[in-house]
């Protein structure tokens, strides 16, 4: 079995913000596959399909953001998935916007949905995919991560999220993680 969670806010408000890039990316993901998040347990929304035999999980906690890890946790523990089996997808203010980071394992680099799911997996050792949204200049970290892209960073952010949709899919077909990490990882 296979995971695949993106983070974000639920609710129509949050719909479109720099903090939902996760769950636009699971988003675009669960359409390239037919799934629908139908299936509603443990605070979370979700669909499967299934990858050459492999049951896949496409996961939005309808927790908050910073409570992400009360969602995902029980999820696991009921489907009996390893943190091997887990990908995590989140927007990261630290990564310029249109960057794509895939990593192992790491601390939560102060994102609050990170930190909510060290606390519950009580390990920093699962899969991320970490795509850029750049740091305010002008605005408070919470305003900046409850907007939306502008005008100009929204095509960028649309051609990663694809590329975030076809590392995903690599992953899924059976690819290694790191072998993926490797083959998708971009400077920003």
């Amino acid at each position: 079995m296979k995971m695949i969670v993106g983070l974000g806010n639920p609710g129509r408000k949050y719909l479109q913000t720099k903090h939902n890039v996760g769950f636009m990316t699971v988003d675009r993901f669960a359409a390239a596959h037919q799934v629908k998040f139908d299936q509603h347990q443990f605070e979370a929304a979700f669909g499967t399909y299934f990858e050459n035999g492999e049951k896949v999980f496409v996961v939005k906690p309808q927790t908050f953001m910073n409570d992400s890890g009360r969602a995902v946790k029980p999820l696991m523990t009921y489907y009996q998935l390893q943190l091997d089996e887990l990908v995590i997808v989140y927007d990261d203010m630290d990564l310029t916007p249109g960057s794509l980071r895939l990593r192992e394992r790491g601390s939560a680099g102060g994102h609050n949905g990170i930190k909510s799911l060290i606390s519950f997996l009580r390990t920093q050792d699962f899969n991320r995919v970490r795509i850029g949204t750049g740091h305010p200049t002008q605005q408070s970290v919470v305003s900046w991560v409850l907007s939306p892209f502008d005008k100009d960073t929204r095509p960028l952010i649309d051609q990663t999220i694809d590329t975030a949709v076809t590392a995903l899919d690599d992953w899924v077909q059976g690819a290694d993680f790191m072998r993926v990490m490797n083959h998708y990882n971009r400077k920003g």
